[in-house]
């Protein structure tokens, strides 16, 4: 499979507003695929159409060789929300634990998946007495317990020091020099060059489908962020 998530003509409207404009695009298998944009630019709604809980007005998303959203996914892909989706009244290793059973893994597997987040000196600790940035990574771990073929991130490293961020890229690439397909959104262009492929929104458009150095080629600028906002002048003396 070379492409693990093919979008086709994608819209989404919600009540009177349309979010994505016919949006299409490919996530290439075993790669970091970087989701960028400003906020409101229809990232998480383009994620929440992935994993396919996002009703759509038209188009066709499939992942993995199957409609987003089939039951035959559930175990093969695992999703990051903004929102930290764990019980704060559960340590984080009872929470990884209770991820791992529901994906037929054991405790060793789960407590792998701690460490590789940097919990699991938090183990025996009370989510709720976490602080956001914790507790986003023990829902990250709790997705990483299941060893997903396809894992979404929605804005994974919002809150986080620098030295947590470097290490969870580091971890996003090691997973997907494994083989694991990674989509990760951010709104932190800094974070553009760790990816392998990008896919650059604003407004519910796709400005861009690139490598990060075709990017820097077509924009003229080793500068990520200063090639986003070339591809974004360009476009609105196009719409002019």
């Amino acid at each position: 499979m070379t492409d693990a998530v093919t979008v086709e003509d994608l819209v989404v409207d919600r009540g009177h507003r349309r979010v994505l404009h016919a949006l299409s695009c490919a996530v290439p298998a075993g790669r970091v695929t970087g989701l960028l944009g400003p906020s409101g630019s229809g990232k998480t709604t383009l994620l929440r159409a992935l994993v396919g809980v996002q009703r759509v007005r038209s188009g066709t998303v499939t992942v993995l060789g199957e409609p987003a959203g089939s039951p035959g996914l559930r175990a093969r892909v695992g999703y990051v929300t903004q929102s930290p989706s764990v019980y704060p009244d559960l340590t984080v290793r009872e929470n990884a634990h209770y991820s791992a059973a529901l994906y037929g893994r054991g405790a060793r597997e789960a407590d792998d998946a701690l460490v590789a987040v940097g919990l699991a000196d938090a183990a025996g600790q009370l989510v709720a007495d976490l602080s956001g940035g914790q507790r986003g990574r023990v829902s990250l771990a709790c997705a990483l317990v299941g060893e997903p073929e396809l894992l979404l991130l929605d804005e994974p490293t919002v809150g986080l020091d620098p030295v947590l961020r470097v290490e969870l890229w580091t971890r996003f690439a090691e997973l997907a020099a494994a083989g694991t397909t990674l989509v990760v959104s951010s709104h932190v262009m800094d974070e553009a060059g760790r990816c392998d492929r990008l896919l650059l929104l604003r407004e519910g458009r796709l400005l861009a489908d690139a490598t990060p150095g075709e990017l820097r080629d077509d924009a003229g600028t080793h500068d990520l962020e200063a090639a986003f906002l070339t591809l974004v002048r360009r476009g609105e003396r196009v719409a002019a």
